[in-house]
């Protein structure tokens, strides 16, 4: 997983790739692809 200041960028990595508030941090996951993972922080 990834931890980056900004999830923008990692979003256009992969179609599929959603932005996820769980526990307020902020992440973003893919199904179908699980290495396209980030978290915010």
């Amino acid at each position: 997983m990834k931890i980056v200041n900004s999830l923008k960028s990692l979003k256009g990595r992969h179609r599929d790739n959603r932005v996820i508030r769980r526990r307020g941090r902020t992440y973003v996951i893919n199904k179908t692809v699980r290495k396209f993972k980030a978290r915010q922080g």
